[in-house]
C-alpha cells in the first residue's frame, strides 16, 4: 500500500507531475502557490515538503550542471517516484469520491451557488 500523504504533500506532488522536467524548487514553489490559492505558500515549506517527500521515496532529486547564469550554482530537479506516482493516485481517487459526494448533497459548484442541505435537528423534549 503507498504511503499516506497529506493534502500540501499532494499539492507539492501535483505541482512535480505537472511540471515535468521542469520541477525544481522555484517553478514547484510557483505551482504549488496557484494551486494552493488562495492559500499562501512559503518557499521554505516548500522545500522542507520535498526534503519529506524524498526521505519518504515519493521523489526523487538530482542536481543540474552548474551555470554562469547561476553563478555557478546548480539546480536541484524533481521526479516522482513510483510509489509517489501511486501515493498520488490514491490520494486523486479519494478527493475525487468525496467531490462526488458534496455535488451530489450541495450541487455542482461551477454554477456558482451552493445549495444549502436542509438539515432539521431533533431537539430534545
Amino acid at each position: 500500500m503507498p504511503e499516506s500523504v497529506g493534502q500540501f504533500e499532494q499539492i507539492i506532488l501535483t505541482a512535480i507531475l505537472s511540471l515535468g522536467h521542469q520541477a525544481y524548487g522555484v517553478t514547484i514553489h510557483e505551482k504549488a502557490t496557484r494551486l494552493a490559492a488562495p492559500k499562501k505558500v512559503s518557499l521554505g515549506a516548500v522545500y522542507v515538503t520535498l526534503d519529506r517527500l524524498e526521505d519518504k521515496g515519493l521523489i526523487s532529486s538530482r542536481l543540474s550542471d552548474p551555470t554562469p547564469a547561476r553563478g555557478g550554482r546548480s539546480k536541484r530537479f524533481y521526479r516522482l517516484e513510483a510509489l509517489g506516482e501511486r501515493a498520488l493516485e490514491e490520494s486523486a481517487a479519494t478527493a475525487k469520491r468525496v467531490w462526488e459526494t458534496v455535488t451530489e448533497i450541495w450541487g455542482d459548484f461551477a454554477e456558482g451557488v451552493r445549495r444549502r442541505p436542509k438539515w432539521s435537528p431533533v431537539r430534545p423534549k
